[in-house]
């Protein structure tokens, strides 16, 4: 009995110790950090550098020294015939003997080495691979930005829920409590039966909210852990408050600083199309040049009317041969002129579209910086409406039960004061994204 009991103790505290595990917890700057090493779309952009470098070295290596090796069988299922003038054998004249000439199987064994010596694709293909390398980086670094502000708005959200759940909480009990003295008093028929229906309505209403508003909670979690890249079931905790974190999010100075192109990642990567189309108009046009590539090898071939190759009697002939190939275009129809004069057209389009980027940049910092302000002034805002909501709907709720004021009064300020309470609370996460968006579109992030 002893055992058992030992046995189910440790039991339950190894299954104790396993949910703690899984329970991961989190401040928001933790939870950016956790996600930009395990988000999945951020992961799999840094592939995408190493799958760059990859390709740059490939690159570079069609341009260094290529070693192949061949080696080859050939047996003669039935040879051919050559026909030859019978006179040379000593036969008549107009006449034809019937001779095959070599062996019926033979072997043979090579390797060449080969070598660019000048090739105008090559050299931008070089160039061409160092601007994806940076494409790929910065695409990295977009990513990264993105996510962040996908941990910020999801952390946020989670955040809303559960201030909103915990508020309606509080609203309900005390909804409760005064449905409880007000059915009382309608019993000792000093209320009129309106007035507890009123509250009825409003009690219900409330808990249909709390219901909803509990749902999405579940939603706004498994929507977090997604960010994070954790499991979607995976138990979260967060260590920040909604307020705490709009305290901290509030900083003016932000809105005072400037666009900066060379830090604007959306800039730079409109700049990196621009090199790329180019290079890829660089790219045609060395199709007009000669290219020039060297090769040298080497085999053995061996020759026998049976497979005795692996005999060491067997005769081995070694060949060797070098040279150099050039390979001079000289006409093409026109379509060399074609490919390079489209090449031309998207290197413009190209050039316009990064005069666009910079222009809708502007705007776009604009935009946010006054969406942030906005947010900031309407938090405070919100914070004064909650103040007066919660004044007044106290105050009808004293006349209430006083006789001075009606049940729909008394609604009307709570629903009044239900509103402000999740108005501010909005107004709390705007300001939280708002930042983030803006700091998003500047690139100025403070870890």
């Amino acid at each position: 009995m002893k055992q058992k009991l030992i046995l189910l103790l440790s039991l339950s505290l190894s299954i104790s110790l396993f949910s703690q595990e899984n329970i991961q917890s989190f401040s928001l700057q933790e939870a950016i950090n956790f996600a930009l090493q395990n988000n999945r779309t951020a992961k799999n952009a840094a592939r995408d550098i190493e799958a760059a470098k990859k390709q740059k070295w490939e690159t570079t290596a069609t341009g260094l020294p290529q070693i192949n090796a061949e080696i080859g069988y050939q047996n003669w299922l039935k040879q051919q015939v050559s026909l030859i003038p019978a006179e040379f054998f000593g036969g008549n004249p107009g006449e034809f003997a019937e001779v095959t000439f070599g062996t019926k199987q033979s072997v043979n064994a090579t390797a060449t080495l080969s070598q660019k010596i000048f090739d105008g694709s090559y050299l931008v293909g070089l160039q061409s691979a160092k601007v994806f390398l940076e494409i790929s980086k910065n695409a990295k670094i977009k990513t990264d930005l993105e996510v962040r502000k996908a941990v910020i708005n999801a952390y946020g959200n989670v955040l809303l829920a559960e201030e909103s759940v915990a508020i309606i909480e509080k609203n309900k009990a005390i909804l409760e409590k005064n449905l409880s003295d007000l059915s009382k008093i309608f019993e000792n028929g000093l209320e009129e039966e309106e007035s507890v229906e009123q509250l009825q309505i409003t009690l219900s209403g409330v808990n249909s909210t709390l219901q909803n508003t509990t749902r999405l909670k579940t939603l706004a979690y498994q929507m977090l852990n997604i960010t994070l890249g954790l499991d979607v079931n995976s138990t979260t905790v967060l260590t920040d408050s909604l307020e705490s974190l709009t305290v901290q999010n509030i900083s003016l100075e932000l809105v005072d600083s400037s666009l900066n192109l060379d830090n604007s990642i959306d800039y730079q990567i409109a700049e990196n199309d621009k090199k790329a189309k180019e290079l890829l108009l660089k790219l045609e046009k060395s199709k007009a040049l000669p290219t020039l590539n060297a090769f040298i090898n080497g085999g053995y071939n061996a020759f026998g009317d049976n497979f005795e190759f692996t005999s060491k009697d067997q005769k081995w002939f070694g060949s060797s041969l070098f040279g150099v190939n050039m390979n001079i275009p000289i006409f093409s129809s026109l379509g060399r002129s074609a490919a390079t004069q489209r090449a031309k057209i998207n290197l413009e389009k190209a050039q316009d579209d990064l005069v666009e980027t910079e222009q809708k940049l502007q705007l776009q910092t604009a935009a946010a910086k006054s969406d942030y302000q906005f947010a900031i002034s309407d938090y405070d805002n919100k914070k004064q409406n909650l103040n007066l909501a919660e004044r007044i709907e106290k105050k009808n709720q004293t006349k209430f039960f006083e006789g001075i004021a009606s049940s729909f009064d008394l609604r009307q300020a709570q629903t009044q004061l239900y509103t402000a309470q999740q108005e501010f609370l909005q107004a709390m996460l705007d300001v939280i994204n708002k930042k983030a968006a803006l700091e998003t579109i500047l690139n100025t992030i403070n870890n």
